[in-house]
């Protein structure tokens, strides 16, 4: 596999849109070590006046905005090549400096939380504290569950190594690994990697697939009692704080940060949970479509539909994803038309590069995405997932100011997700050859699967594995592998489940930034009602300012703007009546 350096710089970010060398970098870190310091002087004075509270919040925002740069321009090195000693010390030095900050800020934000409520709606009222309202309210929620200052900073320094579960499981799975070679369907032996693993899971023979199940999952096997230790000390910790803290649980942690009541969680498993016929109705046509009387795990990535030929480098990719998107406008199609020039993605595979795909977000600057792309039409769908990730950050960034810019975890996977489902409606739209628009279908099934099914799966691992501590229980590799197991052994009821596949579970990077996952199937669920509705109405309105509002009001109300309302169960139940119609439409098709 190549180096970072041996390969073309054009499908390579540009890191100069940040800081224009590494030296201006530095000099951007020492002042931010300076401004902490300023900041720090504002502790315990925010009760001496509207004016020095003001100036707090202003300083406040002022360093994070700067930390933050700095702390993406190591993140994005880091990511690019993870082996690289350089880009490991600068992103250690930026966490750090994060850490600092929050040590740092920990304090004032608790003096804000407490503050009384007659002296903090005085020192907000006025025009040129309109910014702060939002922000300081959603700090008050948290005053049920906020320590005193002391307490609050010994957490904010244990940040740092509470990552280190996080940290050891990236350092091993995106630098240490080493996958077997595989014999590839010409009989050549190939290296697996973490990327190439997504093509040869779907390939037409079924002895390749096999093997690559079987050699990728035997490496997480094989280290199977570390990752156990790695996800416990994460799971462990979470209980941990959230007790430390007062919630009822973790998952409720996760949530209050977003707003969310812990009923959106739990009533996603419950309609997955009620769904699953439609699940084994569709893996019942995917025996016939194979032609087969058993299919095991390993069959479900294979397309249903033999003999099509889609390959999809990535300058068409970039093509079909702009048209598929051209219902949204001619402003949204100009940002796709800077991101593909501005070198906004970093696109090939490399050694040390971070495997699968993200966008970031960097407000002053532009989004930045990272792909693995192998010139399959999945990769061109991760394209468009992602930079719907990018235009909302970049239309966020544009609309609000700093302070109300980022928006939350919840909503971050729908404008992603809307662009995958525009580009599925696209396909279906022009594809007359029926083996293709079969493959189509077969490819909007498989969203639902893995999109919806697996990550509320996912979730379900998640919380069981957190009440199985939190009540008691040990968490090991042999615990661990059986409620996963378990799991996908009643999500997959009909199809062989090998051994293997009890270990999967140990290669989901997402576990370590715990209840994050179920968010992609609300997501998705929510991302099928928009879609459906600008394809139909052609009305974007809604959406599009959906794009704009950040972090400028709750999640759940933002989503209600786009027409989705997570705290009633129709959206997710509309979106599995779909699935439902898709295998009957496959289904008569084939």
């Amino acid at each position: 596999m190549k180096t970072r350096s041996e390969m073309n710089p054009d499908f390579l970010w540009d890191f100069t849109h940040i800081f224009s060398s590494d030296e201006e970098m530095k000099a951007e870190y020492a002042r931010c070590e300076e401004l902490i310091t300023e900041l720090e002087g504002y502790a315990g004075r925010l009760a001496e006046g509207r004016e020095v509270f003001k100036e707090a919040l202003g300083k406040l925002f002022e360093v994070h905005e700067k930390v933050e740069k700095v702390y993406i321009y190591a993140m994005l090195h880091f990511s690019a090549d993870g082996t690289d000693e350089y880009n490991q010390t600068i992103d250690f030095e930026a966490t750090n400096l994060y850490v600092r900050l929050q040590t740092v800020t920990t304090p004032i934000l608790n003096q804000i939380i407490k503050m009384d409520e007659e002296t903090i709606s005085e020192y907000l009222r006025g025009e040129d504290m309109k910014t702060y309202l939002h922000t300081v309210e959603d700090m008050r929620r948290a005053n049920e569950y906020t320590l005193d200052s002391d307490r609050e900073i010994m957490l904010a320094k244990m940040s740092d190594f509470a990552q280190s579960p996080y940290n050891a499981f990236h350092a091993f799975n995106d630098g240490d690994i080493t996958f077997p070679e595989i014999t590839d369907e010409e009989g050549n032996k190939v290296r697996l990697t973490s990327g190439n693993f997504m093509v040869y899971r779907q390939s037409t023979e079924r002895k390749v697939r096999r093997e690559a199940f079987e050699s990728f999952f035997g490496v997480y096997r094989d280290h199977i009692n570390l990752l156990a230790n790695l996800y416990a000390g994460n799971v462990k910790y979470d209980n941990f704080l959230s007790e430390l803290k007062g919630y009822d649980s973790a998952v409720h942690m996760a949530l209050f940060g977003n707003n969310v009541p812990v009923s959106v969680y739990e009533n996603l498993i419950s309609a997955m949970h009620d769904a699953l016929p439609y699940m084994r109705d569709y893996l019942e046509l995917r025996k016939k479509c194979l032609g087969m009387d058993e299919i095991d795990m390993f069959d479900l990535y294979v397309p249903m539909i033999d003999d099509v030929d889609y390959p999809m480098p990535f300058e068409e990719g970039k093509a079909l994803v702009k048209k598929a998107l051209a219902p949204l406008g001619e402003e949204y199609a100009a940002l796709l038309d800077m991101a593909y020039t501005d070198k906004w993605m970093d696109v090939y595979e490399h050694r040390g590069k971070r495997s699968g795909a993200f966008s970031c977000g960097l407000f002053g600057v532009h989004p930045y995405v990272l792909l693995n792309y192998t010139d399959t039409l999945n990769d061109a769908y991760t394209v468009a997932h992602e930079l719907g990730h990018a235009m909302h950050s970049y239309l966020s960034d544009k609309t609000q100011d700093y302070v109300n810019h980022d928006y939350s975890i919840l909503v971050a996977e729908v404008a992603s997700t809307v662009n995958e489902v525009l580009m599925t409606l696209y396909l279906l739209e022009n594809e007359t050859d029926k083996k293709r628009r079969a493959y189509i279908l077969n490819q909007f099934l498989e969203s639902f699967r893995t999109t919806v099914f697996r990550q509320t799966l996912f979730a379900e691992f998640e919380l069981i594995a957190h009440s199985t501590h939190q009540q008691g229980g040990a968490l090991t590799s042999h615990s661990l592998s059986k409620i996963y197991y378990d799991l996908i052994s009643e999500y997959y009821e009909g199809i062989t489940i090998p051994d293997i596949m009890r270990y999967e579970w140990s290669y989901i990077p997402h576990f370590y930034t715990s209840y994050y996952v179920y968010q992609y199937a609300t997501g998705f669920c929510s991302a099928v009602a928009i879609a459906k509705h600008i394809k139909e109405t052609g009305d974007t309105e809604g959406y599009l300012k959906f794009l704009t509002l950040g972090g400028s009001v709750y999640p759940l109300d933002a989503l209600k703007v786009a027409g989705v309302d997570l705290t009633k169960p129709d959206t997710v139940k509309d979106a599995m009546e779909l699935f439902k119609n898709t295998i009957d439409e496959l289904r008569e098709l084939v």
